[in-house]
């Protein structure tokens, strides 16, 4: 076992300090993507004719290989984490955008009629009306793009031991030490499992009206009982 967390000195961090730098490569990515996919969502759901070009934009996005990135970024970026992250940030697109949009447009239209009658404005509304209620469909994007990008972190290895875990995918063939590689597959594994049961628990907190839970108004009843109200 202890060789199991044995790290080689040349790649200058610990177990843990690699873990750190798996999670940091990998989720800073996803959030860097959802916050553009949801301008992107948005102005997709006002003009619907613009969704098509998207979708089909970061579609092509992520059929280029990771490396073609690589190529092309290491001349501005250097060897650095921030060439890794350009790329998963952009193919995170492929999955948040199609959500957002999609639970943004399952939100039934007596819903917008009840937020535009009590004056909210397109953005107003979809930040506190259709967001809430697409949370769902938003955190099962989260959850596909949480772990492809985990997955595709390992890659880094390639460009000057940027690839945080999967560096010890080269040095197990390096110092011909199998249980590295195990290593690295088994907590790149259990990272995935982790994010993915976190990202669960937080969408059972946003969304309390789900089945299974304890009878919550959600924002769509929420909305509708204001405007009666009125």
């Amino acid at each position: 076992m202890s060789g199991f967390f044995d790290i080689p000195s040349d790649l200058q961090h610990s177990w843990a300090g690699l873990v750190g730098l798996h999670l940091r490569e990998a989720l800073l990515p996803v959030a860097a993507g959802l916050l553009l996919a949801l301008p992107l969502a948005l102005l997709c759901g006002r003009f619907r004719w613009l969704y098509p070009p998207v979708l089909g934009v970061t579609t092509v996005l992520y059929a280029v290989p990771s490396l073609a990135f690589f190529v092309v970024l290491i001349d501005y970026t250097g060897q650095t984490e921030l060439t890794v992250m350009i790329p998963l940030a952009l193919y995170s697109l492929v999955v948040l955008v199609p959500a957002i949009v999609d639970g943004v447009r399952s939100v039934p239209d007596e819903t917008l009629a009840a937020a535009t009658a009590m004056g909210f404005g397109p953005v107003r509304r979809y930040a506190q009306v259709q967001l809430p209620i697409a949370a769902p469909a938003i955190i099962a994007g989260l959850r596909v793009a949480t772990a492809s990008s985990i997955s595709l972190v390992s890659v880094g290895a390639l460009i000057g031991n940027q690839g945080a875990l999967g560096n010890l995918l080269a040095a197990a063939q390096k110092y011909d030490r199998p249980e590295l590689a195990m290593n690295a597959v088994l907590t790149t594994a259990a990272l995935a499992i982790l994010c993915d049961v976190a990202l669960v628990a937080l969408r059972r907190v946003l969304t309390p009206w789900m089945p299974g839970r304890k009878q919550a108004a959600s924002p769509r009843e929420e909305l509708l009982a204001k405007g009666a109200a009125r």
